[in-house]
């Protein structure tokens, strides 16, 4: 399993124009479906007096969901060759939103097609991208006694701690790549007392 994707470093703007049309593109990094759609309707709502406010989205490493949305356009016409340019940057956890400001000549499917893929295109080729990792966050917990041996593992595994309590009962989040996760839990069971209280 590889914990390693590519997306993009901050959100991104491109624009193509053909016969008196717009195309507004805007490209953002997103973690869920509903993240997506919720950006596509601050849209939709800022860009009212527009012709369409099209999308598509990949989220998900392993099995990404997607969707492509045309809005009214003829059918595959816009959604589809969106999410062909964020398939074939080969991106993760991206939503591609593009705006028509209707021209007053129709452009036909096929322009269509080239106009949404090229707007799509220009906000991507404006993107910084980046690779990341697939990370799992552990909220981990023992007693005061065990705690040395929790931060010995810790420091041996070079992991990010966050939000530590030392108490009688220790608490503290790791940090450690998706694919890590089942040769740390191993390793983390083995400390006396120790509990994996949360994980996301």
């Amino acid at each position: 399993m590889s914990d390693r994707y590519r997306t993009i470093a901050a959100p991104s703007e491109g624009l193509y124009k053909d016969k008196g049309s717009r195309f507004l593109s805007f490209a953002f990094e997103v973690d869920s479906p509903e993240q997506a759609m919720e950006q596509v309707n601050v849209f939709r709502k800022k860009y009212h007096d527009a012709r369409h406010v099209c999308f598509a989205y990949s989220v998900g490493v392993e099995q990404p969901q997607t969707r492509a949305g045309d809005d009214g356009e003829p059918s595959g016409t816009a959604g589809r060759p969106i999410l062909g340019q964020i398939s074939s940057y080969g991106l993760n956890n991206v939503l591609i939103i593009v705006v028509r400001y209707f021209g007053g000549i129709l452009l036909g499917t096929g322009g269509l097609t080239v106009a949404y893929k090229t707007a799509a295109s220009e906000a991507l080729a404006a993107a910084t991208i980046v690779e990341k990792t697939l990370e799992t966050t552990l909220t981990v917990s023992c007693d005061y006694l065990s705690i040395n041996d929790l931060m010995k593992l810790v420091k041996e595994e070079k992991l990010p701690v966050t939000d530590p309590v030392y108490d009688q009962t220790c608490r503290l989040c790791i940090r450690c790549p998706q694919s890590d996760r089942d040769r740390l839990v191993a390793r983390l069971e083995k400390i006396e007392s120790l509990r994996i209280e949360h994980e996301s």
